[in-house]
């Protein structure tokens, strides 16, 4: 007995020194978070999710839709669905013109777009489509009724299975504007076009993610109010990078 109380006394201060090694660690790692979290609230930005579950959004009944579920590790995944899958917002208070949103999106499985991004613009709406029509198409869906494939915003990229992308979309009353890994992808003037999603996109509407027989992945998504701007302040704002 007085063996094995000896070891047990030894032990000890091991344990304890151990314990004083991880504690500030993992406060260093809650500080470095609340500051980060911090800093984003004074830039404007906030957080189109809360990390735990879906609240404030549903998941689109587009009919054979894959499940959506936020994993461990905060990320939205959007199953494969048998066309389209996605959520939509149910916030009533989402700004439609002066604002601006950023995210990251992932294909994780699959070959078409897995990023269909739909937001608000006036009193319509639009969709910022990545990876669609066989993989590769980026552009903005629809002006004019024309959709991503067929207008002035068409783009192609090769986009890498499990590879983030920052994405990032502002609105104002003048321009519609989209980046890619801070690459501008749109550069839209509001009043030279007819603006509205295909009528696939409806039930997205005011704002949505959806992907098509597609895996995405969706973090960080954040958005912020803009001040708003004249004409001249707009041109030069444009010309900002969009990272």
């Amino acid at each position: 007995m007085l063996l094995v109380l000896f070891h047990l006394a030894a032990r000890i201060p091991l344990l304890c020194a151990g314990l004083a090694i991880v504690l500030p660690v993992s406060g260093l790692l809650a500080e470095d978070k609340a500051a980060e979290e911090a800093q984003t609230n004074a830039d404007g930005w906030q957080s189109l999710f809360n990390g735990k579950n879906l609240d404030n959004w549903k998941i689109t009944e587009f009919g054979g839709q894959g499940y959506v579920t936020v994993d461990d590790n905060d990320d939205i995944v959007i199953r494969e669905g048998a066309d389209l899958s996605g959520i939509t917002s149910t916030r009533k208070d989402l700004p439609t013109t002066d604002y601006e949103v950023k995210f990251e999106a992932q294909r994780q499985s699959g070959t078409d777009f897995f990023s269909g991004f739909t937001f608000p613009v006036g009193d319509s709406a639009c969709s910022l489509i990545l990876g669609g029509w066989g993989g590769g198409v980026c552009g903005i869906s629809s002006l004019d009724f024309m959709d991503a494939s067929e207008n002035e915003t068409t783009s192609y990229e090769n986009f890498v299975r499990g590879r983030w992308y920052k994405v990032r979309v502002r609105v104002t009353d003048k321009l519609i504007e989209a980046w890619l890994d801070g690459k501008r992808l749109v550069k839209v003037e509001r009043e030279l076009y007819r603006i509205d999603v295909r009528f696939e996109m409806e039930l997205s509407k005011p704002m949505g993610f959806a992907t098509y027989q597609t895996v995405g992945r969706i973090r960080n998504a954040r958005l912020r109010k803009l001040p708003p701007t004249n004409a001249a302040q707009q041109d030069s704002k444009s010309d900002a990078d969009g990272s």
